[in-house]
């Protein structure tokens, strides 16, 4: 309670002797961007009888850019500003503000976690940083922190099956991080935050120009969590304890008839721990102490560059490093994965068709020291070396102003399951300006990639089974999307929505119900299903107030041969949603009200847990108060998990967790096991924050 009352007095002096000072030195201009702007949107002339369209361009649904309004892939468009509404340290916490979207924590003790789309694991969403696989497999757990807010321009996101483009890893969305261009990025950018949980994050970036024809961007992300807080009293961190350090360095170039030329590198390092109070250092990887401690270091390079030729022709390459060493208590966990990935296309438009042609080639190592890399035999170490090749075609044509389609077929070829095909069909349909209709089939794929995405494996204390000769996970989706704007006086209220269905074939499953001890994994003897529908509005009134309200329905599950009834996803709540309102005063000040819903969901309980199979409707709100001035400077702050939400009993038999005496039939006659995998919600409580912005443009 010291620490918090300290960092509260402590960002109370901060907020008067920054307003002070800023109201002494700095003339006041109203902002005039709009925070919930979205893409699509509308300005209508009532006097003019017109409607003047604002259209943004979208890359991630066909590889290319080309306007929202006439892709037939839908695509969602959120800008830095949009997330700079409820600010985080982030991107895996950020992306909960997207309706559909969930950032889904594994462990109750390290606080890792990946990222669901439509209620699908994490492994089923491919994370791109400009359009590059950059974030995958074992990095979906721990590559997503550390990405500096201050680089992004936007996020694109794609819900559903995506591997006629992207391949493996595709199935149940994209999400592509944008990020800033060097040529056209503020000179100077700085964001510093603190919360009374003694969180403190900076984002700082800087332009320089090279010559005339060459940018660099440099940013850095510095975050630092070191208090151990215990607030619910169960002798374990309510928060993961974290020191992480992000450089990142861009550069785009200027060159003849608009040619693109981009290269950047980023570097990661992190030191993570959740455990018990009394952990120190020197308990790492002991039996004395329980602790989970992951040492993070990542590496990435990307680039784009167009070919000095008549025809449109682009390179793509990418390559991350990522090693590991953690322990999850007294259990080592070592693990390094090398990426490569490369692919050229060619962009050639024939009349109303717009054609493109690519090859594609990724090559991933991975080794680790658990059973997911043991050889045939049991014993000997065999790391996965998995090159993959492939190939694509896709036409967009335009049949004419009002009907547009979109045909696509990728071939990939992997040495273990040999061939795999994944066609894709898109049309869209636009009557009049106000009305659009997109229908969306394709199929998707996942080769086999275990333990690189699957914490729950790792933490606890199960035996992890893995059955011989798994087999790549196959999808059938389609979509339906419907964007309808409708005229209210001198505006438009925004609605958006999806229905959206899923059929899985060879899906991976943990079996975490037949032996509490144990999980085990294996394509599912049946099939998988997700289907439900989401709708978005938005609205902005003739005064000066924006709702965005998002709501989602699902229904996934599981049904194998030879039952009648079904099995529901763990963590995929039925009824979810997301509200965000912002209302501006004229003094340049404004309040943002914003947060997430989440309905009913299944948990993984032991065998007769005295916790409940399925968790209570919460939502998690934050509210936020920020200032802007004429001189660039942003002071903001507010609350977060304003109804002070946290699960009940996230971790089972946490007196225990070296399992001493699990097999102790007076004291633990349901023989229950130390486990980490209930948390479905952050376990911090209400907390305050600061922080202050600057822009050199």
């Amino acid at each position: 309670m010291l620490v918090l009352s300290n960092n509260f007095y402590f960002m109370k002096r901060i907020l008067f002797s920054a307003l002070l000072f800023s109201d002494l030195c700095f003339s006041q201009e109203t902002d005039s961007l709009d925070l919930n702007k979205k893409s699509d949107s509308v300005k209508i002339h009532v006097k003019k009888e017109r409607i003047k369209m604002i259209d943004d361009v979208v890359i991630t649904g066909t590889i290319k850019p080309v306007s929202k309004s006439k892709s037939p892939v839908n695509v969602e468009i959120y800008s830095q500003k949009f997330f700079q509404k409820n600010p985080t340290p982030s991107v895996f916490e950020a992306i909960a503000m997207v309706n559909g979207v969930q950032p889904q924590l594994n462990c109750s003790v390290c606080n890792t976690g990946d990222i669901h789309i439509n209620g699908l694991e994490g492994p089923y969403t491919m994370i791109l940083i400009d359009g590059m696989p950059i974030v995958s497999s074992l990095s979906t757990v721990y590559g997503l922190s550390g990405i500096p807010n201050s680089l992004i321009e936007r996020i694109e996101v794609v819900k559903g099956p995506a591997s006629s483009l992207y391949g493996s890893e595709a199935m149940g969305g994209v999400i592509n991080i944008i990020t800033k261009n060097a040529l056209t990025a503020p000179k100077l950018s700085v964001n510093l935050m603190t919360t009374t949980w003694a969180e403190n994050n900076l984002d700082l970036s800087t332009k320089f120009n090279v010559g005339k024809n060459a940018a660099s961007l440099l940013s850095l992300n510095y975050f630092s969590f070191n208090e151990k807080i215990d607030q619910n009293k169960d002798n374990f961190t309510d928060a993961a304890l974290q020191n992480r350090i992000s450089v990142f360095n861009k550069w785009n170039f200027k060159r003849k008839e608009n040619r693109m030329a981009s290269f950047a590198l980023r570097y990661l390092y992190e030191d993570r721990f959740g455990g018990e109070m009394q952990w120190r250092k020197l308990h790492r990887g002991s039996d004395e102490v329980y602790g989970e401690s992951i040492y993070t270091n990542r590496v990435e390079a990307f680039g784009m560059y167009q070919l000095p030729l008549k025809e449109q022709i682009f390179t793509q390459f990418s390559y991350n490093y990522h090693d590991q060493n953690s322990f999850y208590g007294k259990t080592p966990y070592e693990a390094l994965q090398k990426v490569a990935f490369a692919q050229t296309y060619w962009d050639k438009k024939l009349g109303n068709h717009d054609f493109i042609l690519g090859l594609t080639f990724k090559k991933t190592f991975y080794d680790d020291n658990t059973p997911g890399t043991l050889g045939s035999d049991e014993v000997t170490n065999q790391p996965m070396k998995s090159p993959i090749f492939g190939a694509f075609i896709q036409d967009q044509w335009e049949i004419n102003e009002k009907n547009t389609v979109l045909l696509g077929y990728r071939f990939d070829y992997d040495k273990i399951h040999h061939s795999v095909h994944s066609p894709r069909f898109a049309w869209k349909f636009s009557p009049n300006p106000y009305h659009t209709f997109r229908f969306n089939f394709g199929t998707g794929f996942r080769v086999v990639n275990l333990f690189t995405e699957d914490h729950a494996a790792l933490t606890g204390s199960r035996e992890v089974v893995i059955q011989a000769n798994l087999k790549p996970e196959k999808s059938i989706n389609g979509n339906l999307n419907y964007v309808w704007k409708i005229p209210v006086g001198d505006r438009l209220v925004n609605v958006d929505a999806s229905a959206f269905y899923t059929y899985f074939s060879n899906k991976i499953v943990g079996d975490f119900d037949a032996d509490p001890q144990k999980i085990i994994y294996d394509n599912l003897n049946g099939y998988g299903i997700s289907r439900g529908a989401s709708m978005n509005v938005d609205f902005s009134f003739s005064f000066p107030l924006s709702v965005n309200l998002g709501v989602t329905y699902l229904d996934v599950y599981q049904k194998f041969d030879g039952e009648t009834g079904k099995s529901r996803q763990l963590h995929a709540p039925k009824w979810s949603g997301t509200y965000s309102l912002t209302y501006k005063f004229k003094n340049n000040l404004a309040i943002d009200f914003t947060g997430q819903f989440y309905g009913s969901m299944r948990l993984p309980v032991l065998p007769n847990d005295y916790r409940p199979e399925y968790s209570p409707l919460y939502s998690l709100a934050n509210i936020q108060v920020s200032k802007s001035f004429e001189s660039g400077f942003e002071l903001y702050c507010g609350v977060k998990n304003l109804f002070n939400f946290t699960p009940k009993d996230p971790l089972m038999r946490l007196f225990d967790p070296f399992v001493y005496t699990i097999n102790h039939q007076i004291n633990n006659p349901n023989q229950y096991t130390f486990d980490t995998t209930y948390g479905y919600a952050p376990m911090q409580r209400i907390r305050g924050f600061l922080g202050v912005k600057y822009n050199l443009k």
